[in-house]
Protein backbone atom coordinates (compact mmCIF):
# COMPACT_ATOMS: atom_id res chain seq x y z
CA UNK A 1 0.00 0.00 0.00
CA UNK A 2 1.52 3.31 -1.07
CA UNK A 3 1.33 6.57 0.81
CA UNK A 4 -1.28 7.72 -1.73
CA UNK A 5 -3.55 4.78 -0.93
CA UNK A 6 -4.36 4.74 2.81
CA UNK A 7 -7.15 3.91 5.19
CA UNK A 8 -8.57 6.43 7.59
CA UNK A 9 -6.56 6.54 10.78
CA UNK A 10 -8.37 6.41 14.15
CA UNK A 11 -8.88 9.77 15.82
CA UNK A 12 -7.22 10.41 19.14
CA UNK A 13 -5.96 13.36 21.09
CA UNK A 14 -2.44 12.66 19.81
CA UNK A 15 -3.33 12.85 16.10
CA UNK A 16 -2.10 15.96 14.28
CA UNK A 17 -4.18 17.20 11.36
CA UNK A 18 -3.90 19.98 8.82
CA UNK A 19 -5.54 21.31 5.66
CA UNK A 20 -3.31 20.98 2.61
CA UNK A 21 -3.29 20.69 -1.18
CA UNK A 22 -2.22 17.22 -2.32
CA UNK A 23 -0.75 16.36 -5.72
CA UNK A 24 -0.70 12.69 -6.72
CA UNK A 25 0.93 11.49 -9.94
CA UNK A 26 1.72 8.20 -11.66
CA UNK A 27 2.85 6.97 -15.07
CA UNK A 28 0.27 5.87 -17.62
CA UNK A 29 1.09 2.39 -18.96
CA UNK A 30 4.12 1.96 -16.69
CA UNK A 31 4.00 -1.87 -16.78
CA UNK A 32 3.99 -1.84 -20.59
CA UNK A 33 6.99 0.51 -20.67
CA UNK A 34 8.90 -1.68 -18.19
CA UNK A 35 8.20 -4.88 -20.09
CA UNK A 36 9.34 -3.27 -23.36
CA UNK A 37 12.62 -1.75 -22.09
CA UNK A 38 13.25 -1.87 -18.36
CA UNK A 39 16.53 0.06 -18.19
CA UNK A 40 15.41 2.89 -20.48
CA UNK A 41 12.15 3.22 -18.54
CA UNK A 42 13.97 3.43 -15.22
CA UNK A 43 16.36 6.10 -16.55
CA UNK A 44 13.53 8.14 -18.06
CA UNK A 45 11.50 7.89 -14.85
CA UNK A 46 14.45 9.11 -12.77
CA UNK A 47 15.02 12.08 -15.11
CA UNK A 48 11.35 13.04 -15.23
CA UNK A 49 10.90 12.68 -11.49
CA UNK A 50 13.90 14.94 -10.90
CA UNK A 51 12.37 17.62 -13.15
CA UNK A 52 9.00 17.27 -11.39
CA UNK A 53 10.70 17.72 -8.02
CA UNK A 54 12.38 20.92 -9.22
CA UNK A 55 9.04 22.37 -10.38
CA UNK A 56 7.28 21.30 -7.19
CA UNK A 57 9.88 23.10 -5.10
CA UNK A 58 9.72 26.12 -7.39
CA UNK A 59 6.03 26.46 -6.44
CA UNK A 60 6.73 26.05 -2.73
CA UNK A 61 5.70 22.40 -2.51
CA UNK A 62 7.51 19.35 -1.17
CA UNK A 63 7.71 15.77 -2.37
CA UNK A 64 6.46 13.44 0.36
CA UNK A 65 6.97 10.05 -1.25
CA UNK A 66 7.82 8.50 -4.64
CA UNK A 67 7.39 4.72 -4.58
CA UNK A 68 7.50 2.87 -7.92
CA UNK A 69 6.13 5.14 -10.62
CA UNK A 70 4.11 7.24 -8.13
CA UNK A 71 4.85 10.67 -6.74
CA UNK A 72 3.04 12.39 -3.85
CA UNK A 73 3.54 16.06 -2.98
CA UNK A 74 1.85 18.71 -0.85
CA UNK A 75 1.44 22.47 -1.10
CA UNK A 76 0.22 25.13 1.30
CA UNK A 77 -1.72 26.68 -1.61
CA UNK A 78 -4.07 25.08 -4.17
CA UNK A 79 -2.99 27.76 -6.65
CA UNK A 80 0.65 26.71 -6.28
CA UNK A 81 -0.27 23.04 -6.64
CA UNK A 82 -2.18 23.63 -9.90
CA UNK A 83 0.48 25.93 -11.36
CA UNK A 84 3.12 23.35 -10.55
CA UNK A 85 1.09 20.58 -12.20
CA UNK A 86 0.52 22.63 -15.37
CA UNK A 87 4.24 23.41 -15.65
CA UNK A 88 5.11 19.76 -15.06
CA UNK A 89 2.85 18.58 -17.88
CA UNK A 90 4.13 21.23 -20.28
CA UNK A 91 7.76 20.42 -19.50
CA UNK A 92 7.26 16.65 -19.80
CA UNK A 93 5.37 17.07 -23.07
CA UNK A 94 8.36 18.89 -24.56
CA UNK A 95 10.72 16.20 -23.31
CA UNK A 96 8.48 13.44 -24.73
CA UNK A 97 8.61 15.02 -28.18
CA UNK A 98 12.34 14.23 -28.32
CA UNK A 99 11.77 10.52 -27.63
CA UNK A 100 10.55 7.66 -29.87
CA UNK A 101 6.82 7.08 -29.36
CA UNK A 102 7.37 3.74 -27.62
CA UNK A 103 9.58 5.38 -24.95
CA UNK A 104 7.42 8.40 -24.14
CA UNK A 105 6.34 8.61 -20.52
CA UNK A 106 3.11 10.40 -19.63
CA UNK A 107 2.13 11.20 -16.06
CA UNK A 108 -1.45 11.47 -14.84
CA UNK A 109 -1.96 14.05 -12.09
CA UNK A 110 -4.73 14.44 -9.53
CA UNK A 111 -5.02 17.37 -7.08
CA UNK A 112 -7.24 17.67 -4.03
CA UNK A 113 -7.54 20.02 -1.07
CA UNK A 114 -8.42 18.22 2.12
CA UNK A 115 -7.91 17.59 5.80
CA UNK A 116 -5.09 15.08 6.34
CA UNK A 117 -3.43 13.28 9.22
CA UNK A 118 0.23 14.16 9.79
CA UNK A 119 2.69 11.56 10.99
CA UNK A 120 6.26 12.85 10.89
CA UNK A 121 7.02 13.69 7.26
CA UNK A 122 4.06 11.70 5.95
CA UNK A 123 0.36 12.46 5.48
CA UNK A 124 -2.66 10.13 5.40
CA UNK A 125 -6.43 10.08 5.07
CA UNK A 126 -9.26 10.68 2.62
CA UNK A 127 -7.70 13.93 1.43
CA UNK A 128 -4.77 11.91 0.06
CA UNK A 129 -6.93 9.05 -1.23
CA UNK A 130 -9.15 11.40 -3.23
CA UNK A 131 -6.08 12.93 -4.92
CA UNK A 132 -4.98 9.41 -5.89
CA UNK A 133 -8.43 8.64 -7.32
CA UNK A 134 -8.45 11.88 -9.31
CA UNK A 135 -5.09 10.88 -10.74
CA UNK A 136 -6.73 7.67 -11.98
CA UNK A 137 -9.43 9.68 -13.78
CA UNK A 138 -6.89 11.83 -15.62
CA UNK A 139 -5.58 11.09 -19.10
CA UNK A 140 -1.88 10.58 -19.75
CA UNK A 141 -0.38 14.08 -19.73
CA UNK A 142 -3.55 15.41 -18.09
CA UNK A 143 -4.69 16.90 -14.76
CA UNK A 144 -7.90 16.32 -12.82
CA UNK A 145 -8.81 18.43 -9.78
CA UNK A 146 -11.51 18.19 -7.14
CA UNK A 147 -14.34 20.67 -6.74
CA UNK A 148 -12.61 22.00 -3.64
CA UNK A 149 -9.51 22.85 -5.68
CA UNK A 150 -11.62 24.37 -8.45
CA UNK A 151 -13.24 26.76 -5.98
CA UNK A 152 -9.79 27.92 -4.86
CA UNK A 153 -8.26 28.48 -8.32
CA UNK A 154 -11.16 29.26 -10.69
CA UNK A 155 -10.82 33.04 -10.48
CA UNK A 156 -7.08 33.17 -9.83
CA UNK A 157 -5.58 31.30 -12.79
CA UNK A 158 -6.08 31.84 -16.52
CA UNK A 159 -7.04 28.24 -17.21
CA UNK A 160 -10.02 26.47 -18.77
CA UNK A 161 -11.78 23.68 -16.90
CA UNK A 162 -14.05 20.87 -18.12
CA UNK A 163 -16.71 19.93 -15.59
CA UNK A 164 -16.85 16.13 -15.43
CA UNK A 165 -19.63 16.15 -12.83
CA UNK A 166 -19.80 14.05 -9.69
CA UNK A 167 -17.77 10.85 -9.82
CA UNK A 168 -18.06 7.86 -7.50
CA UNK A 169 -14.55 6.80 -6.53
CA UNK A 170 -13.31 3.71 -4.74
CA UNK A 171 -13.31 3.72 -0.91
CA UNK A 172 -14.78 7.25 -0.74
CA UNK A 173 -18.32 7.34 0.66
CA UNK A 174 -19.59 10.43 -1.16
CA UNK A 175 -19.25 11.29 -4.88
CA UNK A 176 -16.48 13.76 -5.73
CA UNK A 177 -16.99 16.72 -8.04
CA UNK A 178 -14.26 16.50 -10.71
CA UNK A 179 -12.85 19.03 -13.16
CA UNK A 180 -10.33 18.43 -15.93
CA UNK A 181 -7.82 21.18 -16.71
CA UNK A 182 -7.72 21.82 -20.46
CA UNK A 183 -4.05 22.39 -21.22
CA UNK A 184 -4.66 22.87 -24.95
CA UNK A 185 -7.05 25.81 -25.53
CA UNK A 186 -8.17 24.16 -28.79
CA UNK A 187 -8.93 20.83 -27.11
CA UNK A 188 -12.33 19.52 -28.22
CA UNK A 189 -12.40 16.27 -26.26
CA UNK A 190 -15.53 15.13 -24.52
CA UNK A 191 -16.51 15.03 -20.91
CA UNK A 192 -17.73 18.51 -20.01
CA UNK A 193 -21.25 19.15 -18.93
CA UNK A 194 -23.43 20.84 -21.55
CA UNK A 195 -23.24 24.20 -19.78
CA UNK A 196 -19.48 24.21 -20.31
CA UNK A 197 -19.66 23.45 -24.02
CA UNK A 198 -21.29 24.68 -27.18
CA UNK A 199 -25.08 24.22 -27.51
CA UNK A 200 -26.31 20.60 -27.89
CA UNK A 201 -26.31 19.28 -31.44
CA UNK A 202 -29.78 18.61 -32.88
CA UNK A 203 -30.90 15.03 -33.44
CA UNK A 204 -30.94 13.86 -37.09
CA UNK A 205 -34.18 12.88 -38.82
CA UNK A 206 -33.27 9.18 -38.65
CA UNK A 207 -32.24 6.87 -35.78
CA UNK A 208 -28.83 8.06 -34.60
CA UNK A 209 -26.24 6.12 -32.62
CA UNK A 210 -22.70 6.17 -31.24
CA UNK A 211 -20.75 3.01 -30.39
CA UNK A 212 -18.54 3.79 -27.39
CA UNK A 213 -15.19 1.97 -27.06
CA UNK A 214 -15.78 -1.46 -25.52
CA UNK A 215 -13.95 -1.98 -22.25
CA UNK A 216 -11.01 -4.39 -22.20
CA UNK A 217 -11.66 -6.74 -19.27
CA UNK A 218 -8.93 -9.21 -20.16
CA UNK A 219 -6.66 -7.97 -17.37
CA UNK A 220 -3.91 -7.35 -19.94
CA UNK A 221 -3.33 -3.94 -21.46
CA UNK A 222 -1.74 -5.69 -24.44
CA UNK A 223 -5.25 -6.89 -25.37
CA UNK A 224 -6.47 -3.32 -25.77
CA UNK A 225 -6.11 -3.54 -29.54
CA UNK A 226 -8.61 -6.42 -29.58
CA UNK A 227 -11.42 -4.63 -27.72
CA UNK A 228 -10.78 -1.49 -29.80
CA UNK A 229 -10.90 -3.61 -32.95
CA UNK A 230 -14.26 -5.12 -32.00
CA UNK A 231 -15.61 -1.60 -31.45
CA UNK A 232 -14.29 -0.41 -34.79
CA UNK A 233 -15.76 -3.41 -36.62
CA UNK A 234 -19.19 -2.76 -35.11
CA UNK A 235 -19.01 0.89 -36.15
CA UNK A 236 -18.00 -0.18 -39.66
CA UNK A 237 -20.89 -2.67 -39.89
CA UNK A 238 -23.68 -0.34 -38.82
CA UNK A 239 -22.15 2.61 -40.67
CA UNK A 240 -23.05 0.86 -43.93
CA UNK A 241 -26.77 1.20 -43.16
CA UNK A 242 -28.39 4.17 -44.92
CA UNK A 243 -31.29 4.08 -42.44
CA UNK A 244 -29.00 5.01 -39.54
CA UNK A 245 -26.95 8.09 -38.58
CA UNK A 246 -23.70 6.76 -37.06
CA UNK A 247 -21.04 8.82 -35.29
CA UNK A 248 -17.53 8.08 -36.54
CA UNK A 249 -14.79 6.24 -34.73
CA UNK A 250 -12.72 9.38 -34.08
CA UNK A 251 -15.41 11.06 -32.00
CA UNK A 252 -16.51 7.84 -30.29
CA UNK A 253 -12.99 6.99 -29.13
CA UNK A 254 -12.53 10.33 -27.36
CA UNK A 255 -14.77 8.84 -24.67
CA UNK A 256 -12.41 5.92 -24.13
CA UNK A 257 -11.58 5.41 -20.48
CA UNK A 258 -13.88 8.22 -19.36
CA UNK A 259 -16.90 8.03 -17.08
CA UNK A 260 -19.81 9.22 -19.22
CA UNK A 261 -23.44 10.08 -18.75
CA UNK A 262 -25.72 9.00 -21.60
CA UNK A 263 -27.57 12.32 -21.66
CA UNK A 264 -24.29 14.22 -22.01
CA UNK A 265 -23.16 11.99 -24.87
CA UNK A 266 -26.50 12.55 -26.57
CA UNK A 267 -26.17 16.34 -26.38
CA UNK A 268 -22.48 16.49 -27.27
CA UNK A 269 -22.73 14.25 -30.33
CA UNK A 270 -26.34 14.85 -31.33
CA UNK A 271 -27.45 11.20 -31.14
CA UNK A 272 -30.33 9.41 -29.49
CA UNK A 273 -28.85 5.95 -28.93
CA UNK A 274 -25.62 4.68 -27.41
CA UNK A 275 -24.10 1.19 -27.61
CA UNK A 276 -21.57 0.24 -24.94
CA UNK A 277 -20.04 -3.01 -23.81
CA UNK A 278 -16.96 -4.97 -22.83
CA UNK A 279 -14.65 -7.68 -24.16
CA UNK A 280 -12.86 -10.38 -22.18
CA UNK A 281 -10.49 -12.53 -24.24
CA UNK A 282 -8.82 -15.55 -22.64
CA UNK A 283 -7.14 -18.19 -24.75
CA UNK A 284 -9.60 -19.39 -27.38
CA UNK A 285 -12.63 -18.03 -25.54
CA UNK A 286 -14.16 -14.57 -25.70
CA UNK A 287 -16.94 -12.97 -23.69
CA UNK A 288 -18.64 -9.92 -25.12
CA UNK A 289 -21.32 -7.91 -23.38
CA UNK A 290 -23.31 -5.21 -25.14
CA UNK A 291 -26.19 -2.95 -24.21
CA UNK A 292 -28.17 -0.46 -26.24
CA UNK A 293 -29.31 2.67 -24.38
CA UNK A 294 -31.68 5.46 -25.27
CA UNK A 295 -29.22 8.22 -24.30
CA UNK A 296 -31.94 10.88 -24.09
CA UNK A 297 -33.70 9.02 -21.27
CA UNK A 298 -31.12 6.53 -19.97
CA UNK A 299 -33.54 3.66 -20.74
CA UNK A 300 -31.88 0.32 -21.64
CA UNK A 301 -33.45 -1.11 -24.79
CA UNK A 302 -31.62 -4.44 -24.54
CA UNK A 303 -28.53 -6.07 -23.07
CA UNK A 304 -26.84 -9.32 -24.01
CA UNK A 305 -23.82 -11.40 -23.04
CA UNK A 306 -22.07 -13.70 -25.50
CA UNK A 307 -19.73 -16.49 -24.31
CA UNK A 308 -18.23 -18.02 -27.42
CA UNK A 309 -15.21 -19.62 -29.00
CA UNK A 310 -12.92 -17.03 -30.52
CA UNK A 311 -13.66 -18.39 -34.00
CA UNK A 312 -17.28 -17.24 -33.54
CA UNK A 313 -16.28 -13.59 -33.12
CA UNK A 314 -17.73 -12.47 -36.45
CA UNK A 315 -21.02 -14.21 -35.73
CA UNK A 316 -21.26 -12.32 -32.44
CA UNK A 317 -20.65 -9.00 -34.19
CA UNK A 318 -23.36 -9.86 -36.70
CA UNK A 319 -25.80 -10.71 -33.91
CA UNK A 320 -25.16 -7.38 -32.20
CA UNK A 321 -25.69 -5.54 -35.48
CA UNK A 322 -28.96 -7.40 -36.10
CA UNK A 323 -30.13 -6.55 -32.57
CA UNK A 324 -29.53 -2.85 -33.27
CA UNK A 325 -31.37 -3.06 -36.58
CA UNK A 326 -34.34 -4.74 -34.93
CA UNK A 327 -34.47 -2.48 -31.88
CA UNK A 328 -34.30 0.71 -33.95
CA UNK A 329 -36.65 -0.62 -36.66
CA UNK A 330 -34.15 0.06 -39.44
CA UNK A 331 -35.19 -1.05 -42.93
CA UNK A 332 -32.30 -2.61 -44.86
CA UNK A 333 -31.97 -2.40 -48.62
CA UNK A 334 -31.25 -5.69 -50.44
CA UNK A 335 -27.60 -4.73 -50.94
CA UNK A 336 -27.27 -3.83 -47.25
CA UNK A 337 -28.74 -7.17 -46.23
CA UNK A 338 -26.08 -8.85 -48.33
CA UNK A 339 -23.16 -6.80 -47.00
CA UNK A 340 -23.95 -6.57 -43.28
CA UNK A 341 -22.34 -9.28 -41.20
CA UNK A 342 -19.96 -10.47 -43.90
CA UNK A 343 -16.78 -11.75 -42.25
CA UNK A 344 -13.67 -9.84 -43.42
CA UNK A 345 -11.54 -13.02 -43.26
CA UNK A 346 -11.82 -16.65 -42.21
CA UNK A 347 -8.34 -16.63 -40.70
CA UNK A 348 -8.40 -15.52 -37.05
CA UNK A 349 -4.64 -15.05 -36.87
CA UNK A 350 -4.79 -12.76 -39.92
CA UNK A 351 -7.64 -10.86 -38.28
CA UNK A 352 -5.56 -10.45 -35.13
CA UNK A 353 -2.68 -8.91 -37.08
CA UNK A 354 -5.17 -6.69 -38.91
CA UNK A 355 -6.52 -5.33 -35.61
CA UNK A 356 -2.98 -4.65 -34.39
CA UNK A 357 -2.33 -2.81 -37.63
CA UNK A 358 -5.41 -0.64 -37.14
CA UNK A 359 -4.18 0.31 -33.66
CA UNK A 360 -0.79 1.41 -35.00
CA UNK A 361 -2.31 3.19 -38.00
CA UNK A 362 -4.56 5.29 -35.74
CA UNK A 363 -1.47 6.73 -33.99
CA UNK A 364 -0.47 8.75 -37.08
CA UNK A 365 3.30 8.75 -36.47
CA UNK A 366 6.13 7.66 -38.73
CA UNK A 367 7.21 4.87 -36.38
CA UNK A 368 3.67 3.58 -35.90
CA UNK A 369 3.05 3.70 -39.66
CA UNK A 370 5.99 1.36 -40.22
CA UNK A 371 4.62 -1.07 -37.63
CA UNK A 372 1.12 -0.84 -39.10
CA UNK A 373 2.51 -1.79 -42.52
CA UNK A 374 4.24 -4.82 -41.02
CA UNK A 375 1.02 -5.96 -39.34
CA UNK A 376 -1.06 -5.61 -42.54
CA UNK A 377 1.62 -7.46 -44.52
CA UNK A 378 1.53 -10.33 -42.02
CA UNK A 379 -2.27 -10.44 -42.22
CA UNK A 380 -2.07 -10.70 -46.02
CA UNK A 381 0.60 -13.40 -45.81
CA UNK A 382 -1.88 -15.49 -43.80
CA UNK A 383 -4.89 -14.67 -45.99
CA UNK A 384 -4.10 -13.50 -49.51
CA UNK A 385 -7.82 -12.74 -50.07
CA UNK A 386 -8.09 -10.28 -47.14
CA UNK A 387 -9.42 -7.19 -48.97
CA UNK A 388 -9.51 -4.82 -45.98
CA UNK A 389 -5.87 -5.62 -45.17
CA UNK A 390 -4.83 -4.69 -48.72
CA UNK A 391 -6.80 -1.43 -48.46
CA UNK A 392 -5.16 -0.51 -45.17
CA UNK A 393 -1.73 -1.53 -46.43
CA UNK A 394 -2.30 0.97 -49.21
CA UNK A 395 -3.18 3.60 -46.60
CA UNK A 396 0.26 3.22 -45.01
CA UNK A 397 1.75 4.44 -48.31
CA UNK A 398 -0.69 7.35 -48.26
CA UNK A 399 0.58 8.22 -44.77
CA UNK A 400 4.14 7.94 -46.10
CA UNK A 401 3.25 10.47 -48.78
CA UNK A 402 1.80 12.78 -46.14
CA UNK A 403 5.08 12.60 -44.20
CA UNK A 404 6.95 13.15 -47.51
CA UNK A 405 9.17 10.14 -46.90
CA UNK A 406 10.95 7.99 -49.48
CA UNK A 407 10.39 8.02 -53.21
CA UNK A 408 7.07 9.64 -54.03
CA UNK A 409 6.58 7.78 -57.33
CA UNK A 410 7.09 4.39 -55.71
CA UNK A 411 4.70 5.23 -52.86
CA UNK A 412 2.01 6.34 -55.34
CA UNK A 413 2.47 3.12 -57.33
CA UNK A 414 2.15 0.98 -54.21
CA UNK A 415 -0.88 2.93 -53.04
CA UNK A 416 -2.61 2.34 -56.38
CA UNK A 417 -1.63 -1.33 -56.60
CA UNK A 418 -2.91 -2.25 -53.15
CA UNK A 419 -6.10 -0.21 -53.57
CA UNK A 420 -6.87 -1.91 -56.87
CA UNK A 421 -6.19 -5.31 -55.33
CA UNK A 422 -8.59 -4.56 -52.46
CA UNK A 423 -11.35 -3.45 -54.82
CA UNK A 424 -10.83 -6.52 -57.02
CA UNK A 425 -11.26 -8.75 -53.96
CA UNK A 426 -14.30 -6.90 -52.54
CA UNK A 427 -16.01 -4.24 -54.61
CA UNK A 428 -18.39 -3.49 -51.70
CA UNK A 429 -15.62 -2.33 -49.35
CA UNK A 430 -15.88 1.44 -48.82
CA UNK A 431 -12.36 1.92 -47.46
CA UNK A 432 -10.94 0.20 -50.56
CA UNK A 433 -12.63 2.71 -52.88
CA UNK A 434 -11.59 5.58 -50.62
CA UNK A 435 -7.96 4.43 -50.81
CA UNK A 436 -8.30 4.08 -54.58
CA UNK A 437 -9.60 7.66 -54.79
CA UNK A 438 -6.43 8.99 -53.16
CA UNK A 439 -4.29 6.82 -55.45
CA UNK A 440 -5.95 8.26 -58.55
CA UNK A 441 -5.67 11.79 -57.12
CA UNK A 442 -1.95 11.27 -56.58
CA UNK A 443 -1.67 10.52 -60.31
CA UNK A 444 -3.90 13.52 -61.16
CA UNK A 445 -6.59 11.28 -62.65
CA UNK A 446 -9.41 13.41 -61.30
CA UNK A 447 -12.42 11.77 -62.96
CA UNK A 448 -11.39 8.32 -61.72
CA UNK A 449 -10.70 9.74 -58.25
CA UNK A 450 -14.15 11.33 -58.08
CA UNK A 451 -15.86 8.11 -59.17
CA UNK A 452 -13.98 6.06 -56.56
CA UNK A 453 -14.72 8.53 -53.77
CA UNK A 454 -18.39 8.70 -54.72
CA UNK A 455 -18.54 4.90 -54.59
CA UNK A 456 -16.96 4.97 -51.11
CA UNK A 457 -19.64 7.36 -49.82
CA UNK A 458 -22.44 5.32 -51.43
CA UNK A 459 -21.19 2.12 -49.77
CA UNK A 460 -20.75 3.77 -46.37
CA UNK A 461 -23.09 6.78 -46.10
CA UNK A 462 -22.00 7.37 -42.49
CA UNK A 463 -18.26 7.44 -43.16
CA UNK A 464 -17.06 10.93 -42.28
CA UNK A 465 -13.64 10.14 -43.76
CA UNK A 466 -15.18 9.10 -47.08
CA UNK A 467 -17.09 12.41 -47.20
CA UNK A 468 -13.86 14.36 -46.62
CA UNK A 469 -12.05 12.27 -49.23
CA UNK A 470 -14.71 13.10 -51.82
CA UNK A 471 -14.62 16.74 -50.71
CA UNK A 472 -10.84 16.98 -51.12
CA UNK A 473 -10.94 15.31 -54.54
CA UNK A 474 -13.68 17.68 -55.72
CA UNK A 475 -11.77 20.71 -54.44
CA UNK A 476 -8.64 19.69 -56.35
CA UNK A 477 -10.89 19.11 -59.37
CA UNK A 478 -12.17 22.70 -59.18
CA UNK A 479 -15.52 22.13 -57.45
CA UNK A 480 -15.02 23.79 -54.01
CA UNK A 481 -18.73 24.49 -53.40
CA UNK A 482 -19.60 20.80 -53.46
CA UNK A 483 -16.47 20.08 -51.43
CA UNK A 484 -17.52 22.46 -48.66
CA UNK A 485 -20.91 20.78 -48.24
CA UNK A 486 -19.25 17.37 -47.96
CA UNK A 487 -16.71 18.54 -45.37
CA UNK A 488 -19.47 20.13 -43.29
CA UNK A 489 -21.43 16.86 -43.40
CA UNK A 490 -18.29 14.99 -42.31
CA UNK A 491 -17.91 17.35 -39.34
CA UNK A 492 -21.45 16.51 -38.28
CA UNK A 493 -20.79 12.78 -38.52
CA UNK A 494 -17.53 13.31 -36.61
CA UNK A 495 -18.09 16.28 -34.23
CA UNK A 496 -14.63 15.83 -32.68
CA UNK A 497 -13.03 15.91 -36.12
CA UNK A 498 -9.28 15.62 -36.72
CA UNK A 499 -6.98 18.26 -38.18
CA UNK A 500 -7.35 16.91 -41.72
CA UNK A 501 -11.00 18.04 -41.78
CA UNK A 502 -9.99 21.60 -40.91
CA UNK A 503 -7.43 21.54 -43.70
CA UNK A 504 -10.08 20.43 -46.21
CA UNK A 505 -12.42 23.13 -44.88
CA UNK A 506 -9.78 25.84 -45.22
CA UNK A 507 -8.91 24.80 -48.77
CA UNK A 508 -12.58 24.90 -49.82
CA UNK A 509 -13.03 28.35 -48.26
CA UNK A 510 -9.90 29.62 -50.01
CA UNK A 511 -11.11 28.59 -53.46
CA UNK A 512 -14.56 30.00 -52.78
CA UNK A 513 -13.02 33.39 -52.02
CA UNK A 514 -14.07 33.29 -48.36
CA UNK A 515 -10.67 34.55 -47.31
CA UNK A 516 -11.08 35.31 -43.61
CA UNK A 517 -12.84 32.00 -42.99
CA UNK A 518 -10.04 30.22 -44.85
CA UNK A 519 -7.37 31.94 -42.75
CA UNK A 520 -9.19 31.07 -39.52
CA UNK A 521 -9.56 27.39 -40.51
CA UNK A 522 -5.94 26.99 -41.61
CA UNK A 523 -4.63 28.71 -38.49
CA UNK A 524 -6.60 26.21 -36.41
CA UNK A 525 -4.78 23.44 -38.28
CA UNK A 526 -1.43 25.00 -37.37
CA UNK A 527 -2.39 25.45 -33.72
CA UNK A 528 -3.17 21.74 -33.50
CA UNK A 529 -0.18 20.70 -35.62
CA UNK A 530 2.59 23.34 -35.92
CA UNK A 531 4.46 21.11 -38.40
CA UNK A 532 1.61 20.79 -40.91
CA UNK A 533 3.55 21.83 -44.04
CA UNK A 534 0.61 22.22 -46.43
CA UNK A 535 -1.26 24.38 -43.91
CA UNK A 536 1.68 26.79 -43.75
CA UNK A 537 1.86 26.73 -47.56
CA UNK A 538 -1.84 27.52 -47.98
CA UNK A 539 -1.68 30.27 -45.35
CA UNK A 540 1.35 31.83 -47.06
CA UNK A 541 -0.54 31.92 -50.37
CA UNK A 542 -3.66 33.52 -48.87
CA UNK A 543 -1.68 36.08 -46.88
CA UNK A 544 0.44 37.09 -49.88
CA UNK A 545 -2.71 37.48 -52.01
CA UNK A 546 -4.18 39.85 -49.43
CA UNK A 547 -1.06 41.98 -49.21
CA UNK A 548 0.12 40.68 -45.82
CA UNK A 549 3.58 39.99 -47.18
CA UNK A 550 5.53 39.94 -43.91
CA UNK A 551 3.14 37.43 -42.38
CA UNK A 552 3.36 35.33 -45.56
CA UNK A 553 7.17 35.34 -45.34
CA UNK A 554 6.98 34.07 -41.77
CA UNK A 555 4.86 31.17 -43.00
CA UNK A 556 7.45 30.33 -45.68
CA UNK A 557 10.12 30.36 -42.97
CA UNK A 558 8.04 27.78 -41.10
CA UNK A 559 7.70 25.67 -44.25
CA UNK A 560 11.48 25.62 -44.69
CA UNK A 561 12.01 24.91 -41.00
CA UNK A 562 9.87 21.81 -41.31
CA UNK A 563 11.14 20.78 -44.76
CA UNK A 564 14.34 22.58 -45.84
CA UNK A 565 14.08 20.94 -49.30
CA UNK A 566 10.64 22.37 -50.05
CA UNK A 567 10.54 24.35 -53.31
CA UNK A 568 8.26 25.59 -56.07
CA UNK A 569 9.19 22.44 -57.95
CA UNK A 570 7.58 20.42 -55.15
CA UNK A 571 4.40 22.42 -55.56
CA UNK A 572 4.21 21.91 -59.31
CA UNK A 573 4.94 18.19 -59.06
CA UNK A 574 2.96 17.21 -55.98
CA UNK A 575 -0.14 19.39 -55.60
CA UNK A 576 -2.79 17.76 -57.82
CA UNK A 577 -4.96 20.66 -59.02
CA UNK A 578 -6.82 19.88 -62.22
CA UNK A 579 -6.95 23.49 -63.39
CA UNK A 580 -3.46 24.79 -64.31
CA UNK A 581 -4.62 28.28 -63.27
CA UNK A 582 -5.25 27.04 -59.70
CA UNK A 583 -1.74 25.62 -59.55
CA UNK A 584 -0.22 28.83 -60.91
CA UNK A 585 -2.18 30.78 -58.29
CA UNK A 586 -0.38 28.74 -55.63
CA UNK A 587 3.01 29.22 -57.28
CA UNK A 588 2.53 32.98 -57.70
CA UNK A 589 1.42 33.42 -54.10
CA UNK A 590 4.44 31.47 -52.83
CA UNK A 591 6.82 33.45 -55.03
CA UNK A 592 5.45 36.69 -53.57
CA UNK A 593 6.03 35.22 -50.12
CA UNK A 594 9.67 34.56 -50.98
CA UNK A 595 9.77 30.84 -51.82
CA UNK A 596 12.43 30.01 -54.43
Amino acid sequence: MTNAETKNQPLSQHVMRKLTAILSADVKGYSRLMSADEMTTIRTLATYREQMTVLIRQYHGRVIDSPGDNLLAEFASAVDAVQSAVEIQRELKQRNETLPSEQRMEFRIGINVGDVIVEGERIYGDGVNIAARLEGLADGGGICISGAVHEQVENKLQLTYANLGEQTVKNIARPVRVFRIILDPHDTSAGEEPSDRSPPLPLPDKPSIVVLPFLNLSGDIEQEYFSDGITEDLITDISKLSGLFVISRNSAFLYKGKAVRPEHVSKELGVRYMLEGSVRKAGNRVRITAQLIDATTGYHLWAERYDRELQDIFAVQDEVTQKIVTALKVQLTPSEQERVGRAPTNNLEAYDFFLRGLEYHAQRTQEANTKARQMFERAIALDTQFAAAYAMLGRTYLTQLAFQLGQRELAVEQLLAFAQRAVALDDTLSVAHETLAYAYLGQKQHDQAIAAAQRAVALDPNSADAHVTLGEVLCFAGRPGEALALVEQAMRLNPRYPTSYLWALGQAYAFLGRTEEAIAAVKRVIVRNPDHVTAHVMLAVILSETGRTEEARREIAEVLRINPQFSLTNVRERIPYKDPAALERMVTGLQKAGLQ
